[in-house]
């Protein structure tokens, strides 16, 4: 059980950090969704790799053995933010951030279970539900009207974002079970998405530099929320499954609904309130109760050993 109390603190405050990344993104309006994305997780990319070069110098070996995963997880870097950020951008700032995170611990069960083949727990399968009914719930509250076509396109992008965001997860997870330190996992995944990102960042990024305040917003998300905020993730994710880490992180959209509703003016409604206090209750449930377990020994999977 030793640093899963501090892991879970750390994906919390992971959450809460992301769960500003929305609400950041209204302060530049002109610049659209596919720069803010590129612009954050691009640059947040790079210095996670930045930061682990001697570390990514010593794990070259096993790297280079696990390569495949690096290069699926890199991609699912690359792709994450774009279908994130234009989820939000399409459905809403609540809606986009719940279908993402609400879609992501399914998707990082089944990959656990189809690829690791670990077997997830009824208290997992439990806390999903209930956080999924609570992130829907928080996003139903959000709809102030009809849907639309563009509407439905965000819900579509925000379950894309969704399993992109679990299969990076698991490829950094798989990386450093498989003995690869965290800092060189991290880098590796997170400095080839950034890579990826980068052409996309210089085709679409010139509204984030024509103001002081588009500029602020591209560096406070670039700095904080993504490479402070993946820093954290990073710790977590190596002592705690993907399944659990992105079940973890359901809070995100209960802390992008209450800055939407404080800050930009949206309105929460009592099925958002409702929701808020299931998410809470998932926190509690996976702070007692491990996420996954091994199909062979039978025991709790939940520290690295790293």
């Amino acid at each position: 059980m030793n640093g899963r109390p501090a892991a879970i603190g750390a994906l919390v405050l992971t959450s809460i950090l992301w769960g500003t990344t929305g609400t950041a993104a209204t302060f530049a309006p002109d610049a659209g969704p596919l720069a803010i994305g590129a612009a954050a997780l691009g640059i947040g990319g790079l210095l996670q790799a930045a930061i682990a070069v001697p570390a990514l110098r010593r794990g070259r070996a096993s790297l280079r053995a696990s390569w495949r995963i690096v290069a699926v997880g890199g991609l699912a870097v690359a792709v994450y933010p774009l279908a994130f950020y234009s989820s939000m951008h399409l459905a809403g700032v609540a809606i986009g951030t719940t279908v993402s995170l609400a879609s992501a611990p399914l998707a990082a069960g089944a990959l656990e279970r189809a690829v690791d083949g670990t077997r997830l727990t009824r208290a997992w399968l439990v806390a999903a539900a209930v956080g999924a009914v609570g992130a829907g719930l928080l996003s139903a509250s959000d709809v102030h009207g009809g849907s639309d076509g563009s509407t439905l396109w965000g819900i579509l992008l925000g379950l894309v974002a969704g399993c992109t965001y679990a299969t990076y997860s698991w490829a950094a997870r798989r990386l450093m079970q498989a003995g690869t330190p965290r800092a060189a996992s991290m880098g590796a995944v997170f400095g080839l998405g950034g890579l990826l990102l980068v052409p996309v960042l210089l085709v679409t990024g010139a509204p984030l530099v024509a103001t002081h305040a588009a500029f602020a917003v591209a560096a406070y998300m670039a700095l904080v929320p993504m490479f402070v905020g993946y820093v954290l993730f990073g710790f977590g994710l190596a002592k705690v499954g993907a399944s659990t880490a992105t079940t973890i992180t359901l809070l995100e959209p209960a802390v992008a609904a209450v800055l939407a509703f404080m800050v930009v003016g949206e309105r929460l409604g009592p099925l958002g309130w409702l929701g808020l206090a299931l998410i809470a209750v998932v926190l509690v449930m996976l702070a007692v109760a491990p996420g996954t377990t091994d199909v062979e020994t039978g025991e709790p999977e939940l520290e690295s050993r790293l």
